[in-house]
């Protein structure tokens, strides 16, 4: 048995109908099609490299303890591996069949992820789309993942050894007691921090001031009109993607300055920027709040599952038309959060279950999430492999992230780079967020700006 993280626990906690907390890659790959069969062994001759996959979670039956992971003893792949052909159902194309799948939930009797093996598309070209429960991996864990379940060469036979034997199942009494102890071990932990803190007291109370601080910045900040972008949500989603040339971005950095992910949070402000606009929304003097997560995963923690994440607010320019000075000032804004503390303070609230009850902590992630009025979107961007992957000889030409919204927030963008683009996926609310294609549209016109911009000199 092994415990879920506090955090893990809060992706359980705050899922329901309408707040499906399942993040994915959709992966296409370029020739024919393999068979079902030839996928379904590929995977199999892989999923030793990644334990997680053949787990599942065990709810605590009381108020105090964890969820753990324990072996799915009656683990089946063919659970989890699907194949179907777009032009089976009136899905439209790959984006409205990828909407639906990441929409619906997993079963929490099983391990949580499934993969679908997609055929019909255009151009000689097939797709995986890969589902994973968000209390499984953060971005930079699904990345991982994805890069250890498909081969770095162009291989035949790429299988491991497996030696894999399920555990037995836990029993009841075995469960309790290794709640307790590991609940023992925990209070054991916060007796040390404690006289941690209580020994070195001024760094201790400055310490605390700034995360306070950064809290109440993050919290509390001033009352503004709200925008369409939040709001109650639906059951349905509607997704689609993008791709930019990885050698816009080094040509933009080279002549304007900053950091990728500067480059990268400017030009999704002007698709928001535009997206707006075109909603008939004022942008003079307006920023929307962009939640964007931040990798707490050291080197050593690289290929480990779990979250491993803190969060800062980005407050994003709508009033710039420039694309210089939206670099500009997003570049400044983004330096700023660095020092702001925020992450410290996002970092104690996500694991709020370290410190109190299971069920208290359960009912304190759905309040926030539900009842928060600062976040309109959010903002993931994660480095992926710079090399290609392979399933068999199967080379995986793109690859799109999926990322879920939740609360109140209706529309999320993810990023993710591989080889030499930058592909994007856009997740909006079906019914309130019709348009995100538009918003797509308005990010690739921000890239394009920024990119005539560096050209101009």
């Amino acid at each position: 048995m092994e415990r879920l993280s506090s955090l893990d626990g809060v992706f359980l906690a705050v899922e329901d109908r309408f707040n499906q907390m399942n993040i994915g890659t959709v992966a296409i790959f370029d020739g024919p099609l393999p068979s079902f069969d030839e996928v379904g062994g590929f995977l199999a001759g892989r999923i030793a490299l990644v334990p997680r996959c053949r787990q599942r979670v065990r709810e605590p039956a009381g108020v105090v303890g964890r969820a753990v992971w324990i072996d799915d003893v009656r683990f089946d792949l063919s659970e989890h591996v699907h194949g179907l052909s777009l032009a089976d159902r009136d899905w439209g194309d790959l984006d409205g069949l990828v909407a639906e799948l990441l929409a619906s939930p997993l079963d929490r009797s099983r391990p949580l992820w499934e993969v679908w093996v997609v055929d019909g598309l255009d151009g000689d070209r097939w797709a995986i789309v890969a589902k994973v429960h968000h209390c499984m991996v953060d971005g930079i864990a699904g990345s991982d993942l994805l890069g250890a379940i498909l081969a770095q060469q162009p291989e035949a036979d790429s299988a491991v050894p497996d030696r894999w034997v399920p555990s037995p199942e836990p029993s009841a009494l075995a469960f309790a007691w290794f709640s307790v102890r590991t609940a023992l071990g925990s209070l054991a932990a916060h007796v040390r921090g404690a006289a941690e803190v209580l020994g070195h007291p001024g760094r201790s109370w400055n310490r605390a001031r700034n995360v306070l601080v950064a809290a109440k910045r993050l919290w509390y900040r001033q009352h503004h009109d709200p925008t369409s972008l939040t709001g109650k949500i639906g059951t349905r989603r509607r997704w689609t993607r993008i791709a930019v040339p990885f050698g816009d971005v080094g040509a933009i950095r080279a002549a304007l300055g900053g950091t990728v992910n500067d480059v990268v949070v400017a030009a999704v402000s002007s698709g928001f920027r535009d997206l707006l606009v075109e909603r008939g929304e004022s942008v003079e003097d307006r920023t929307i709040t962009a939640m964007v997560p931040v990798s707490l995963r050291v080197l050593t923690e690289r290929g480990q599952a779990g979250n491993r994440v803190a969060n800062v607010h980005a407050l994003l320019p709508m009033g710039h038309t420039d694309p210089r000075s939206m670099l500009r000032a997003t570049h400044e804004h983004l330096e700023n959060l660095k020092s702001s503390h925020e992450i410290e303070a996002t970092g104690l609230l996500l694991r709020i279950g370290d410190y109190v009850p299971r069920m208290l902590a359960d009912r304190v992630a759905r309040a926030v999430l539900h009842r928060q009025r600062n976040v309109e979107t959010v903002i993931t961007n994660v480095p992926g492999p710079r090399s290609p992957l392979f399933l068999g000889s199967h080379r995986m030409i793109e690859g799109y992230p999926v990322a879920p919204i939740g609360g109140r927030v209706r529309i999320s963008v993810a990023i993710w780079s591989y080889c030499d683009h930058l592909y994007i996926g856009i997740t909006g609310d079906r019914d309130t967020a019709p348009d995100i294609e538009r918003l797509g549209q308005g990010i690739t016109r921000g890239f394009a700006g920024l990119l005539e911009a560096a050209r101009s000199g």
